[in-house]
């Protein structure tokens, strides 16, 4: 009884911490409703493929564009600590550039900071729309 037991709390303890590990802090989708943008990050492996364009390869990430295929790849990552990581992007014609910083807030909060380089735009009815500076995200489940 007592084995049966050990058993199950140590199987319960193992699926928890393999769990955990699946959350890391930039590893994520995140979103932004109010412009209809996310990003879809990976700092750790660098494994995210830009949908459309394999051409780039594996990448630490991309901004894009709810129900529109632009995206602006990001280029390089550097992850400054555990609560900010520095970002690289271009656009998908490889015209503009910016670097960026991204903020973790808490569990579900993100910051995207514009530093320096161009300005983030997108694609919104036929016409360019301009990215505040400062771009809260949530982080999808």
């Amino acid at each position: 009884m007592k084995k049966t037991i050990l058993t199950a709390i140590l199987g319960i303890v193992c699926t928890l911490c393999h769990a955990q590990n699946d959350m890391q802090t930039f590893r994520a989708y995140l979103y932004n409703a109010e412009y209809e943008v996310f990003l879809r990050i990976d700092f750790y492996d660098e494994s995210v493929i830009v949908p459309g364009n394999d051409l780039y390869g594996q990448l630490p990430g991309y901004l894009g564009k709810k129900n529109n295929s632009f995206c602006w790849p990001i280029t390089a990552a550097k992850i400054k600590d555990d609560t900010k990581a520095e970002l690289c992007l271009i656009n998908d014609y490889g015209s503009e550039d910016l670097t960026a910083t991204l903020t973790w807030k808490n569990d579900s909060t993100y910051i995207l900071q514009q530093d320096k380089g161009s300005t983030l735009k997108v694609p919104k009815n036929g016409k360019w729309q301009k990215l505040p500076k400062t771009l809260p995200f949530v982080r999808q489940r």
